[in-house]
């Protein structure tokens, strides 16, 4: 990216932790000569986005299956609330499968809670800390009186077993669904409600991200081991279904054509 993109994030409090799993800024103070990449993303975002001319919006963002492309508008600033595993329904009155791929007003969603969730946080100033603060405010008792905690307990739990991390890859979902004591129809019931995607499908996105985390630290070959690839060929293919690129033409700049972004779409 260029130095017309700034982004930042803020330490959360304890209380928020369960529910949040990060807050950050974005501001563009110029347009960006390089496209805006958005990556595969298995989560679901709140976002408040305020335009140079002073516009506001409260968005919700859902899953993102595919990497895509975007030329930047300057004077913008977007402070983004990253949703833990299971907090979709609870927070927002939906699950997770219902946004994936959509953007959309937060107070066009059906549910009282969504738009409940805007007017909390569509007058705030676009500032990560404040915002923390708001939430700090509101959230914890709001979603310990909805929540099921055994059940959410059970995403996350999958989520974690799912993932790449030190040390560990991602097993097969009929094991992984055998470690939770669940049924393979449980467990992709689970990830559509709390999650959006399917176990294979977040597994999947878990794994280009980590290529894309590590890249400049190994040789392509290693890549492909340490991400759980059977190797670089599939690595290569994988990358490829979910960047739009093969990883040398994405990590040498040579990008998909930008696309306008697309108007926020309606529930």
């Amino acid at each position: 990216m260029t130095n017309a993109l700034s982004q930042w994030a803020v330490p959360l409090p304890d209380e928020l932790r369960p529910w949040i799993t990060r807050v950050g800024a974005l501001r563009l103070d110029a347009v960006p000569k390089e496209p805006f990449v958005h990556l595969p993303d298995a989560d679901t975002k709140v976002v408040v986005r305020v335009e140079g001319n002073g516009r506001r919006n409260v968005l919700v963002v859902g899953p993102r299956v595919r990497a895509t492309y975007h030329a930047g508008k300057p004077l913008v600033s977007c402070v983004e609330v990253r949703l833990a595993p299971g907090t979709t329904l609870p927070l927002l009155g939906v699950p997770a499968v219902g946004l994936v791929g959509r953007a959309m007003n937060l107070g066009d969603l059906p549910d009282r809670k969504a738009r409940q969730l805007a007017d909390d946080l569509r007058w705030l100033d676009p500032d990560p800390e404040r915002t923390v603060e708001r939430l700090a405010e509101i959230l914890p008792a709001r979603l310990t009186a909805v929540t099921d905690s055994s059940r959410t307990g059970l995403v996350r739990a999958g989520v974690d077993a799912m993932s790449i991390r030190t040390g560990h890859l991602p097993g097969p979902v009929p094991d992984v669904a055998r470690e939770l004591a669940v049924s393979e129809r449980q467990l992709r019931n689970l990830f559509a409600e709390g999650v959006g995607l399917s176990p294979k499908h977040f597994a999947r996105i878990n794994r280009v991200r980590a290529v894309l985390a590590h890249a400049a630290e190994l040789s392509w070959a290693q890549l492909a081991t340490v991400t759980g690839y059977y190797d670089q060929s599939h690595m290569t293919s994988d990358f490829r279904a979910l960047m739009g690129v093969p990883p040398r033409s994405y990590f040498t700049g040579r990008l998909p054509d930008a696309m306008p972004c697309q108007s926020v779409q309606r529930a």
